[in-house]
């Protein structure tokens, strides 16, 4: 067939539409097969789009339209020959003149650079991530030099200037007035999220139970061993690996805690999927860790540094994110000091962690200053009593102030000796 009609693929079950996001050839350009051609946003994750094969592309949608599953987005002629690049060569002799007429000044690498550089639709277009700071930051296009693939603005462009600083007069964002105000689209991610919040709102009974934790012992044990432990695994030592572990032993401790209602039925589950939280340039993302109760500290800090970085660069699937039972949240990276984080249904309990503060505490009869954290423990009411919910919460807690306890399922060494 000469003409190729391109549709948009399901992204996974329950998925009926999605947003082109941006489109990373014009209309009229010829396309190789299996190059990208745009960049589409369902409600969980971004994915790309590959040309099926090669060709004339001809776009059907515009960037921020929504577009069903199964849509016809573009069509490939295939029959299009391929243009041809002919760039002008001067002969030998023209070349030879050239050169001896030409002064040292001339022949600037400014005007070399000139010279090869070509004006390219994508010049001043900044990409899905880098589009989510300027917004977030009020920075224009035209505030920031390209240096992607025909002068788009990446990520580390939007990064490196507002590293670097710099102030947005009148003139540069075009305002004359300061009360501006501009209207923007919701993209899907953000409208999946918001029909999620109002339904956990509204369909659960979810309260919030508090501590806080000494994080004295564990900053210790990380002082003293993370060079070890960095080099003998190859990755870090965090903070989260010691909660993702004490979480998966008290939900052993309390199963209710890691089930789910369906209909009029609970189900227990007998492993821990976790979801961590993950701050990405298109909004908060959970990957889920799977068998978390099996991993040891390093491999859940693996796991966690390649989660991440999935979600940051965008390559995230569905089904890195579907599944948990359970999820952690870490708001203290943005410095919380306490929050009521909000169900992840259908899970029934979410973990926040928060800011870690120096506060004076009492410890045996003494005022001393410790490193403290407050946690919070979100659940649904309907299925986790109040007697469980803190009683899970003081387990985390006592788990991480006496450490060596999450490498004997919660209790110490010397009960495990007498059979305790």
């Amino acid at each position: 067939m000469p003409i190729i009609e391109m549709k948009v693929p399901s992204p996974g079950e329950s998925i009926s539409e999605v947003e082109i996001a941006s489109w990373l050839v014009k209309d009229g350009d010829y396309v190789e097969k299996d190059q990208t051609v745009a960049e589409v946003d369902s409600d969980k994750a971004t994915l790309e789009l590959p040309a099926e094969d090669s060709g004339i592309i001809t776009l059907k949608a515009s960037e921020g339209d929504v577009v069903a599953v199964g849509q016809v987005v573009c069509l490939i002629n295939t029959d299009a020959p391929k243009p041809a690049v002919s760039p002008a060569k001067p002969n030998a002799a023209t070349a030879t003149v050239a050169a001896e007429n030409k002064t040292p000044q001339q022949a600037s690498p400014k005007a070399a650079t000139s010279a090869n550089d070509s004006t390219s639709y994508a010049s001043g277009t900044p990409s899905p991530a880098a589009r989510k700071i300027m917004q977030e930051e009020g920075i224009p296009a035209e505030a920031i030099a390209g240096s992607g693939k025909g002068g788009r603005i990446t990520k580390s462009d939007v990064v490196n200037a507002l590293a670097k600083g710099f102030s947005l007069s009148a003139a540069e964002t075009g305002s004359t007035s300061e009360r501006g105000q501009r209207r923007e689209k919701m993209s899907s991610l953000r409208r999946k999220v918001s029909e999620r919040l109002v339904s956990v709102k509204n369909e659960t009974a979810m309260l919030t139970t508090f501590n806080e934790v000494n994080m004295q012992p564990i900053m210790d044990l990380r002082k003293q061993y993370k060079d070890l432990f960095k080099e003998k695994h190859g990755v870090g030592l965090g903070f989260m690996s010691f909660f993702t572990k004490a979480v998966t032993i008290a939900l052993q401790q309390y199963p209710a805690v890691n089930a789910i209602i369906d209909g009029q039925e609970i189900i227990y589950h007998d492993y821990a999927d976790v979801g961590v939280a993950v701050s990405t340039p298109k909004g908060l993302m959970v990957p889920v860790m799977r068998n978390a109760e099996l991993m040891s500290l390093a491999q859940i800090e693996a796991e966690i540094g390649r989660l991440a970085s999935r979600a940051r660069e965008g390559k995230i699937t569905i089904d890195d994110m579907t599944g948990g039972t359970f999820t952690i949240t870490n708001g203290g990276v943005f410095g919380s000091m306490m929050s009521t984080p909000i169900l992840n249904p259908p899970q029934s309990a979410i973990l926040g962690m928060h800011n870690i503060v120096d506060r004076p505490i009492a410890e045996n009869g003494q005022v001393v200053i410790r490193p403290m954290m407050y946690l919070a423990l979100s659940y649904d009411h309907r299925i986790i009593d109040g007697r469980e919910s803190v009683s899970f919460l003081v387990a985390v807690k006592k788990m991480l102030e006496s450490p060596e306890n999450l490498l004997f399922s919660g209790k110490k060494p010397s009960e495990i000796l007498l059979g305790l």
